[in-house]
């Protein structure tokens, strides 16, 4: 399931964080992958322990705690915090999977059902860079516009394709969610978003909350802590 969240940051936003980053000093981004995804990841880093790094990625924490359709798209547990990367000069990622459990800074580990991606440039300023995640209908590509984030499974293969003009900039991260499967995470928010319209519709009270019991009673059945 793939979920485009559009304007989790502003523009006045991305343009402070574009201008930060442009002056930022980069690391290889082999350096936080296996043997495997290092023979096909060609991009820059910021450095794990960045102070801009944290700063950044507290800004875009908050952002995600006040956006309702990332909550309920992803229904999150634990989020590892934000890291960030830059493609030029025909940087690429190949096709790969994420790691299954990562370990955070405090030394425990989150395992990652969702990855997300958080496009920090528009798309005009660059060519390529399209993320492509794969799943049973085949292959989707994603360029977003500044600001806006997509969510998927971290169990997809996918990869970013080259960039052959100017410089990709994003933000990235994985969602540790109360719920494991992702068809159960589609189902709830069906159900939710069904939940909404019929709120604004003005519904039979009585519908809505059998209907609202039916989502919190399967939430409580699937979920994990």
């Amino acid at each position: 399931m793939l979920i485009h969240i559009p304007g989790l940051l502003t523009p006045e936003q991305t343009t402070a964080m574009r201008r930060r980053l442009q002056a930022a000093d980069w690391a290889d981004g082999r350096e936080t992958v296996g043997a495997q995804g290092a023979q096909v990841k060609r991009n820059e880093q910021l450095a794990e322990r960045s102070p801009l790094r944290q700063e950044l990625a507290t800004e875009v924490l908050q952002a995600l705690g006040r956006n309702p359709l990332f909550h309920a798209a992803a229904l999150p547990h634990r989020i590892l915090p934000p890291r960030f990367n830059r493609y030029t000069g025909g940087g690429t990622y190949g096709d790969h999977v994420d790691g299954a459990v990562m370990r955070l800074a405090d030394g425990t580990q989150l395992r990652s059902d969702i990855a997300c991606t958080l496009f920090l440039d528009e798309p005009e300023r660059y060519d390529g860079g399209e993320l492509i995640v794969g799943d049973t209908y085949g292959e989707h590509e994603v360029k977003l516009p500044a600001g806006d984030l997509i969510v998927y499974p971290a169990s997809s293969i996918h990869r970013v394709a080259p960039v052959t003009r100017g410089a990709r900039l994003a933000a990235f991260f994985w969602v540790q969610s109360l719920i494991r499967d992702d068809s159960q995470r589609r189902t709830l928010l069906e159900l939710d978003t069904a939940i909404q319209t019929l709120t604004r519709e003005d519904a039979d009270r009585g519908a809505l909350l059998q209907l609202t019991a039916v989502y919190h009673n399967l939430l409580r059945a699937w979920s994990e802590t």
